[in-house]
């Protein structure tokens, strides 16, 4: 069924847990090849990692966890795509990357081999540990540009806005110094800033060798014309042909990423509805809190729902 009111998103780095994707494969063969896919293409272990483990510093490992979330949402994915074809999709950075094979902008197998580099040169980026990064909450965004400026004046060392989730939680990017500098301001100010476990500054220049690397492999992959619109977290806009998506998608580590934007943006096309396909159900959370700094009513009042596709009986029981 098309649907042009209906937005799918997909997370990213944050929403691992135990377990996680192992109903779905259980259940379909197809989703059991994807696992299997994707530890071929990492050479990892990962279903012994996520279904047997349980050890949160392997789960939270970037070289573990990108390729096998990527398989999480895809297979989700995969137990909503015959009910419905949704007017677009987003990813949160990592899930940008289920977002365009969802669409039919990459292959399959060109997007597990794209996440599982992706993950290696991550956490290969920062070897020295000089990089970190921050979650600024209780801040208006006018207060945390200040606190960045500010870090940085002091410091002389690199600090950005690298993810602009919700207008009450932005997440800084930079060096160790002047995330910690920027973290101290944040508590004169009244607000919290959580140091996040994170092996580098991501989405920023810090990953700009990193990038490069990225960058020569996404060249090699083929780029389609999505089936639908999929928003992009360098620009927050909609992007509905493959080579711009692929020109897009190129800048996204070093870039930071606009979700206000993207969920604001989907609002004004006319998405009323968003499913979200990954475990933990984040990225549902924050579109009530972006909404409503645009104005936007609560859900009962305005309208809307987003809603999650955590699991195989989550994905079962929506309707379209």
């Amino acid at each position: 069924m098309n649907r042009t009111d209906i937005a799918i998103l997909f997370p990213g780095q944050g929403s691992q847990e135990p377990g996680m994707g192992r109903d779905v494969a259980d259940a379909m063969p197809e989703a059991m090849d994807l696992w299997k896919k994707a530890e071929r293409a990492s050479g990892l272990p990962l279903r012994e990692i996520y279904w047997d483990g349980g050890d949160d510093k392997a789960m939270a490992d970037t070289r573990n966890l990108q390729p096998a979330l990527t398989v999480v949402n895809l297979s989700l994915w995969l137990r909503l795509a015959g009910r419905v074809t949704p007017a677009c999709a987003a990813g949160h950075s990592l899930g940008e990357y289920a977002a365009a094979a969802a669409s039919g902008a990459l292959s399959v197998d060109s997007t597990l081999e794209l996440v599982a580099l992706r993950g290696r040169l991550m956490a290969e980026a920062d070897p020295d540990g000089k990089g970190s990064m921050a979650a600024v909450l209780k801040l208006s965004q006018a207060d945390v540009d200040a606190v960045v400026a500010e870090a940085a004046e002091a410091t002389g060392q690199m600090i950005r806005i690298a993810n602009y989730n919700t207008p009450g939680q932005l997440v800084l990017s930079g060096t160790r110094d002047a995330i910690a500098d920027a973290a101290a301001r944040v508590k004169d100010r009244k607000g919290r800033a959580l140091v996040l476990p994170v092996s580098g500054a991501f989405h920023s220049p810090l990953m700009d060798e990193a990038a490069k690397e990225l960058a020569k492999a996404m060249r090699t992959a083929t780029w389609s014309r999505p089936r639908f619109a999929v928003y992009c977290n360098v620009t927050g806009q909609a992007v509905t042909d493959g080579e711009s998506l692929h020109e897009v998608m190129t800048r996204q580590m070093t870039s930071s990423v606009q979700w206000i934007a993207t969920v604001t943006n989907q609002w004004n096309a006319g998405v009323r509805r968003w499913v979200e396909s990954g475990p933990k159900g984040v990225l549902t959370k924050m579109v009530g809190p972006i909404l409503a700094a645009s104005g936007v009513p609560a859900a009962e009042e305005g309208g809307w729902t987003a809603e999650g596709a955590g699991s195989l009986e989550q994905a079962d029981a929506l309707s379209f």
